[in-house]
C-alpha cells in the first residue's frame, strides 16, 4: 500500500508538467474572430430556440385538439 502512494505523488508534477506544455500548444482566437463566432453562436441558438418553441406550441395544440 505504501508503493502505490510513492507511485501517485511522482506522478503528479509529471502530470502537471503535461498539463503545462499542451496549454502552450493552444492557439487562442483573436479578439475579431472570437467575436463573430460569440455572435454566430448566440443566433443559431435563438434560431433553435425559437424552432423548438413552434414545435412545442404545435405539439400542443395537436395534443389538445386529439383530447377534446
Amino acid at each position: 500500500m505504501a508503493d502505490s502512494n510513492n507511485t501517485e505523488k511522482s506522478t503528479k508534477p509529471a502530470f502537471w508538467d503535461g498539463v503545462k506544455a499542451e496549454f502552450k500548444k493552444i492557439t487562442w482566437p483573436d479578439k475579431a474572430s472570437l467575436l463573430k463566432q460569440t455572435v454566430a453562436v448566440v443566433c443559431v441558438s435563438i434560431v433553435l430556440g425559437a424552432v423548438i418553441a413552434i414545435l412545442d406550441l404545435l405539439a400542443q395544440y395537436g395534443v389538445n385538439f386529439l383530447t377534446k
